[in-house]
């Protein structure tokens, strides 16, 4: 070969690579703006990337995620949205109330919401079937089912008479699940007390009051917040001995006594397969809310023996899991 011809064919051999590569598609990025903490979240981290796996994404390969965390702290939820807008990525995914947020930071580019509040009554979409606009997402039960747990926790602890009900007063629906716990409360024949926290030290403050009622039971009302918590919310229960239940299995899985409500895992795994739908070219306002309807029980026999407590048969033969 001659030495001119070799050169010749040495740079080009060099040269393509950095061409091919140049070639390739971007990778989408999502942006996931999320108002609790990543270890309050995990569980539903690996639900959604399950979801985007089923379309056919998987982060790191095909895919990119940018994650926002307001740790609890709403105020910080608008600089985050406007942060991924400007970032211009492919799609938000986000939780309530951040998804309220991301809707008001941009009506362009596609958002996936997950949520346990009616999506009609929060703003986000105009109706199930048809969103509208630039909004879709996923529903787990979770305010609709706030009587039912007044009910469960008053299975779980029948010598309780007193209720009492945590709630971030933040929170746009805490109006309507306060009264309609005090509803299913009062038809119980127990009394009815409401604890406000939106801060660690209010919390603290709010399992410090309870611990003073004799023969109650504490029911943790839905917030991202408190999923931002769970484990200080299950150190707090134990520390002062109070029967307290949430809604999800991390709560019960850190320590929590027991937790009953709608699948938040599986709505976020809905939530991700919406996502990989999106960056395949689907639009939201062609993809009608989803609405998971499944019923999880958990309970932690462990805890229920710390606190003394005999957890009726019947419930423990109805638990999706019992921790021993």
């Amino acid at each position: 070969m001659k030495r001119r011809g070799f050169i010749s064919f040495a740079g080009g051999a060099a040269v393509w690579p950095f061409a091919a590569r140049a070639q390739q598609p971007k990778v989408p990025v999502i942006g996931i703006l999320n108002g609790g903490s990543p270890s309050g979240y995990a569980p539903m981290l690996a639900a959604f990337r399950q979801g985007l796996k089923e379309t056919g994404y998987v982060e790191g390969q095909n895919v990119a995620i940018e994650y926002r965390w307001a740790e609890g702290h709403y105020d910080r939820l608008p600089a985050m949205a406007t942060d991924l807008v400007h970032r211009e990525v492919a799609v938000i995914a986000a939780n309530t109330p951040a998804n309220l947020v991301a809707k008001a930071a941009t009506s362009t580019l596609p958002i996936v919401f997950t949520t346990g509040t009616d999506p009609v009554q929060l703003g986000l979409v105009a109706s199930l079937n048809r969103p509208g606009g630039n909004v879709t997402g996923a529903t787990q039960l979770s305010e609709e089912v706030a009587p039912k747990r007044v009910e469960f926790a008053h299975e779980l602890v029948p010598t309780a008479t007193v209720i009492a009900l945590v709630v971030n007063p933040t929170r746009p629906t805490t109006e309507a699940v306060t009264a309609a716990s005090r509803a299913a409360a009062e038809t119980l024949g127990l009394q009815f007390n409401v604890l406000h926290a939106n801060t660690e030290a209010e919390l603290d403050a709010a399992f410090t009051t309870f611990s003073q009622t004799r023969g109650g039971v504490l029911v943790i009302g839905s917030d991202a917040f408190f999923n931002a918590h769970l484990e200080l919310l299950a150190a707090l229960a134990l520390r002062h001995l109070v029967a307290a239940i949430y809604e999800y299995h991390p709560f019960v899985a850190a320590g929590g006594l027991a937790s009953y409500g709608g699948s938040i895992t599986d709505s976020y795994r809905l939530a991700g397969v919406y996502t990989g739908r999106i960056l395949k070219g689907e639009k939201p306002a062609d993809l009608p809310v989803q609405q998971s309807t499944k019923i999880e029980l958990f309970i932690n026999l462990k805890t229920a023996k710390t606190l003394g407590l005999t957890v009726p048969q019947s419930l423990l033969a109805t638990a999706d899991e019992v921790i021993e």
